[in-house]
């Protein structure tokens, strides 16, 4: 059953200089329809004013809001699992401080997984939202589609804000990885086992071009890195094979190649 107030979810916000940020994700966290039990906000050691705001923040929600902060810069991997170690509720929800999420994505997707005790890890649709524009019309009733594990070395079936997991499930982000280090998780995840759904309805929004704000970052090799080294960690691991591990790295490179194309073309 779904409290009529409150989810068993601990949701965890890695914070990097996001003073100007922060407080739309965290108004939207607050907005929910069901909100989660505990909000747990990771200083990644920014070095700017974000801290301040921070500590404002969790004033204003003291009880509900968790202030961790790291002494140095580690990076978001570091941060969400250092919340992730941390969280009391058998869920765990992920969000960027530069994103918000749809008022019911935490009643519908706690539903989802309530409704299939067999998923560790439910993600969605994730748009861009341009300045200006209104939170799109979204169904209850969305289909559900089951991502597979061999679909997941070819293409992210959801971006890190869209998740909810299992706490208890026995893997984490790779801490020294800055790049591609959700999709490794996902990828982890799928192998071993353990069920994965996305919801077909867009609950999470992203402020800028999935890519960055030029269309593609220019760490747009470093990310092609990641997911290379991905697919090698993967293949360590024996959760592929070679001829897997050789097709995936084949259709990787030829994705990056276009990407690379387009930026000439479009910029």
């Amino acid at each position: 059953m779904i409290n009529n107030t409150y989810v068993p979810i601990s949701v965890i916000v890695p914070c990097f200089r996001c003073a100007n940020t922060i407080h739309r994700a965290v108004q939207s966290i607050e907005q929910q329809t069901k909100k989660p039990c505990e909000v747990i906000l990771v200083e990644d050691s920014s070095g700017d004013g974000t801290l301040e705001v921070l500590y404002e923040i969790e004033r204003q929600y003291s009880g509900w809001i968790k202030l961790i902060t790291l002494p140095n810069n580690f990076g978001a991997a570091t941060a969400r699992n250092l919340g992730w170690s941390v969280a009391s509720q058998p869920y765990i929800a992920f969000l960027d401080s530069d994103d918000s999420w749809h008022p019911d994505k935490l009643l519908i997707q706690y539903q989802v997984m309530l409704e299939n005790p067999d998923i560790s890890l439910c993600g969605h649709q994730t748009i861009w939202l341009k300045a200006g524009s209104s939170t799109p019309n979204i169904t209850q009733n969305a289909s559900i589609t089951k991502i597979y594990p061999y679909s997941l070395l070819y293409k992210n079936a959801f971006s890190t804000p869209s998740v909810m997991l299992k706490r208890n499930i026995p893997v984490r982000f790779q801490s020294n990885k800055r790049y591609a280090e959700d999709l490794l998780l996902w990828q982890q995840i799928a192998f071993a086992g353990l069920g994965v759904l996305r919801i077909e309805s867009p609950l999470a929004y992203v402020y800028k071009p999935l890519y960055g704000a030029t269309g593609l970052s220019a760490n747009l090799w470093r990310m092609e890195s990641a997911e290379l080294d991905n697919l090698t960690v993967l293949y360590a691991e024996k959760s592929i094979g070679f001829t897997h591990y050789a097709l995936a790295t084949l259709f990787s490179i030829a994705k990056f190649i276009r990407r690379l194309v387009l930026i000439k073309l479009f910029n």
